[in-house]
């Protein structure tokens, strides 16, 4: 009984979230009460617990963690500066007498919210609110429509300066670090937040492309569900001022962080700073800026950022116990007994993440599973770079799927009273398939994800 206590205190954790208890606290105190009923039985070193001042201290000193607050207040500022109400208002009039130009625009600004805030929730709702009642009015099938929103506002998951990104590198790095020493390798490489962005680039562009091919492909087979808006297509005399005012900016702010970190000027974390100041200059030139609402900016980070670092604790005590009750040799056994070997140890643990997407956020996902099973998976001889954009998109996937699907809430709590549920999971069921096919090129040709950084940083 003793040796399957790691997978019973997986369980429970699993079971107490899905009655609706905070993420941190579940972590933190059931890993609490199974270490002291394991002390008691004698089954468990508190020595492990020992530990953990040295873990926090680590959290605490972590320089590439400085990226997260920086990134959440870039994403809030440029939320609250009304950039993507200005956007879609120019792509729909850059594309509103085309069949399926609404689409296209959502898509669009979904990939530039993507590269300019990386937060999901926020760029979901967003879009929600703004485009959601737009296309209905316009006559487009409530699936396809909420389906292109769902889908567009998950790119943040994969797309730079994605936060999940910034989170994986961070634990892939220690993990890749921890596989090379189990190997008798003392030369020791890394893996870094800057080499995720560079691989992620490709297939996230990538889905980008394929969403616009079949909203292409829906315009063309079935013209009547993605009509054309000509009332909000613009006369052509003011187009070109709207693309100067209104693109120009998030597109040279996207520039500025991603291009410093392709370019090797900047690390992630300088980048990220880059990009918040760059946030505020945008806002001020939009007149969103005054110390009202750089406050509710700052307090709206300081929450969220909370909440990482909090979940950041709960997982390390977690992680300790687990350890502490022999957990990383037991999965290490199983993923080795596997039939298929490192591709059937692979495939398990993507269907495990994408299971656990429907009750864990990324956050949880990426520093309580990821530390268990990176390692093994990094001995096996996967690259890790490939490793953390497979886990990116396959949560991404699992975020997009029905019932559970994070995205999908998000969406239906702020839908109108016209576009059921059960049109929200049709909708998002094409943009599933095209997520599942990009993870099958990506598993058939990992060159999608290792060859730019190897160019790059070669």
């Amino acid at each position: 009984m003793a040796e399957w206590l790691p997978l019973i205190l997986f369980g429970v954790v699993a079971l107490v979230l899905m009655l609706g208890y905070p993420v941190a606290f579940t972590l933190g105190g059931v890993s609490l009460l199974f270490a002291f009923v394991g002390e008691h039985f004698d089954v468990f070193d508190d020595a492990f617990l020992e530990a953990l001042p040295n873990r926090l201290y680590g959290i605490m000193t972590n320089e590439t963690l400085i990226a997260v607050p920086l990134f959440v207040f870039m994403g809030v500022m440029l939320e609250r500066s009304k950039v993507a109400e200005e956007l879609l208002d120019t792509m729909a009039a850059l594309f509103g007498r085309l069949r399926g130009g609404l689409g296209i625009s959502v898509t669009l600004v979904g990939m530039l919210l993507a590269a300019s805030t990386g937060i999901v929730g926020a760029t979901v709702v967003t879009m929600g609110l703004l485009s959601l009642p737009t296309m209905i009015k316009r006559n487009y099938d409530p699936a396809v429509a909420a389906g292109t929103i769902c889908a567009s506002g998950t790119l943040g998951q994969i797309i730079p300066p994605s936060i999940i990104l910034v989170l994986l590198g961070d634990v892939l790095s220690s993990a890749y670090q921890q596989a090379q020493l189990e190997m008798g390798i003392w030369d020791l490489k890394t893996v870094s937040v800057g080499d995720l962005f560079v691989g992620a680039v490709i297939p996230g562009l990538g889905l980008v492309t394929m969403y616009l091919l079949y909203l292409l492909g829906v315009a063309f087979f079935r013209p009547e569900k993605v009509p054309p808006a000509p009332d909000l297509a613009d006369d052509g005399r003011s187009l070109g001022r709207r693309i100067v005012t209104v693109l120009l900016p998030p597109l040279l702010l996207i520039v500025a962080v991603l291009g410093s970190i392709l370019a090797g000027m900047a690390t992630p974390t300088e980048a990220a700073s880059v990009g918040a100041v760059g946030a505020m200059l945008l806002a001020a030139q939009r007149r969103q800026l005054n110390l009202r609402s750089l406050r509710e900016v700052m307090e709206s980070t300081v929450k969220v950022t909370s909440m990482v670092f909090l979940i950041f604790i709960g997982a390390a005590l977690f992680s300790l116990v687990f350890r502490g009750f022999g957990g990383d040799d037991l999965v290490e056994e199983l993923l080795h007994n596997l039939p298929g070997g490192v591709v059937g140890a692979v495939a398990v643990v993507m269907l495990l993440m994408f299971l656990l997407g429907f009750i864990l956020d990324f956050i949880e996902i990426t520093f309580v599973v990821v530390p268990i099973v990176g390692p093994i998976l990094l001995a096996m001889g996967l690259d890790p770079v490939w490793l953390g954009i497979m886990i990116a998109i396959n949560l991404q996937t699992s975020f997009l799927t029905p019932p559970f699907g994070f995205a999908l809430f998000y969406l239906r709590g702020v839908a109108p009273e016209g576009v059921t549920t059960s049109a929200i999971y049709r909708g998002v069921i094409p943009f599933i398939v095209i997520q599942l096919i990009m993870l099958g090129m990506l598993a058939w040709w990992p060159q999608l994800a290792t060859w730019l950084p190897g160019v790059i940083y070669e």
